[in-house]
Parts: C-alpha cells; structure tokens; sequence
C-alpha cells in the first residue's frame, strides 16, 4: 500500500468521524484511478489488521485513535480460570468481573462478583466443581430471589450461566493461562438484558456506563447489535441510545 496516501488518509478522516466504504473508496480512487473493487477491499483487511481503521457497523469505518479495551485481570479471576482449564480443557467459557465496569460506573464497587459463562450442558459440572473447590459462594442461574437475598449479601460470589453461542469474546493469556473474556459489546448488551442480575447497575447509571464506552472504547455495532438481537434486545437498545445518546451513535443506528 502507498505511503504517501496512507498518511492521507489519517489527515482526511481523523476529525471525520464515522466514514463509509464508498468515501474510502473515493479517497484511494483519487490517488489510483484504476483501482480495482477485489484490491480496494484487500486495502481495508490490511488498514483492519494494522488497527488503522476500525469497524463501527457494515460499510462504516472509524480512524483507530481510541484505546483498545483490555481489562486488567484479576489473580482470583486468573486462579479460577486456571482451574477450570485445566479440569475443562476441551469446554469454551468466558469469565469476567463486575469490578471491570468502576472504569465507567458513577459509583464503585467495593466487592465484584465474578460471572462464569460455559458451553450448553457442562453449566451444572462447571458449578459442582467450583463450589468444591473454592472457598466461595458460587450461583448457577440465580433467580431474583436468589439475587436479592444471598449474591447482594456476598463478599465476592461467582454466578455460573450458560454461554450463548456466537456470543463476541476475546482470547486472553494470562500467566500462561489461555482463556476467553466478554467483549465490551457483549458486556453491555448482558448490562442491558439482565436487569435483574446487574439491578445496581440500572437507570442513570446505565446510562453513564454506556456513555463512557463508547467515547472512550470504538464498540463494533454490527456485533453488539448481532448479539442483542439473539438475546432479543436490538430494538429496545437502540431506543435506548437514540434517547440517551444520540451524539454519540448518529448515523451509526438506521432509522
């Protein structure tokens, strides 16, 4: 790829914002007039592969001068995962912590409970061993009773729930540990939906969550709004957005 327009393009869509496919195209066509459709799209793999351009929905692009979210990992949460990898070593799970979202609540948290998502049918073996193995109040599916009465109460529980499929993680290596954790988009759209389990974490603060996100972090829409839709909550959160944030998402969100 030519230097010299790569620069360019930096200058021409930094201050930009959201940018589509088709003005990108205008742009390198401007520098090569004969370029080919099959050669422009190898040109954006390679900006995505270099974390120049990033994704905000299909045919929408940003400038990657946001920070890439990376969460700082726990030695509980490390512990955990390393035993469950090595006793599930063929089974996918994700694990996280609330603590991770004092990065953009209004109010912190004091104590964090930790969330374990695992394959359809080793949800049960998963929390069998967890709760033989660590000194700890571990839930599976926990209604709103059970939420209320016991995790509100607890130092640091850990709530075993089924992993949905297709659900956006990432890989992590930790002290030699290979595990997977939520995405942001995931994260939020499981903030949204489960308002029973992140009842603190409601209303304005929702809100605030949400705010800080996605100024902060560039979010994938295409993914976040993939993943609501299969846990039924697309529409609900772009309503969502539209009300409460609507600086931050317009021309992202279709009418």
């Amino acid at each position: 790829m030519p230097r010299i327009p790569e620069h360019k393009l930096v200058e021409k869509f930094k201050d930009k914002g959201a940018f589509t496919r088709a003005e990108l195209l205008q742009f390198y066509r401007y520098f090569e007039p004969e370029l080919k459709e099959g050669t422009f799209g190898w040109r954006i793999h390679d900006l995505k592969n270099r974390n120049i351009i990033k994704p905000l929905k299909r045919g929408v692009y940003v400038i990657s001068d946001k920070l890439k979210y990376r969460p700082r990992i726990s030695p509980n949460l490390i512990k955990i995962a390393k035993q469950i990898s090595e006793k599930f070593d063929e089974v996918k799970y994700c694990i996280w912590e609330a603590a991770w979202m004092n990065e953009f609540a209004q109010h912190q948290m004091s104590k964090s409970t930790i969330f374990v998502e695992v394959e359809k049918g080793f949800e049960e073996s998963l929390f069998y061993f967890l709760r033989d193995n660590f000194h700890r109040e571990v839930f599976l599916n926990p209604d709103e009773k059970t939420i209320n009465f016991y995790i509100a109460e607890s130092a640091q529980a850990v709530v075993v729930k089924k992993l949905l499929t297709r659900a956006p993680l990432m890989k992590r290596t930790e002290h030699k540990v290979e595990f997977y954790t939520p995405t942001l988009e995931k994260i939020l759209v499981d903030l949204f939906a489960e308002e029973h389990l992140f009842y603190y974490l409601k209303g304005s603060e929702l809100m605030h969550i949400y705010e800080n996100v996605l100024n902060k972090y560039t979010i994938n829409f295409t993914k976040l709004f993939s993943y609501a839709k299969r846990r039924e909550r697309e529409q609900a959160i772009k309503q969502f957005m539209t009300n409460h944030m609507f600086h931050l998402v317009k021309g992202i969100i279709d009418d």
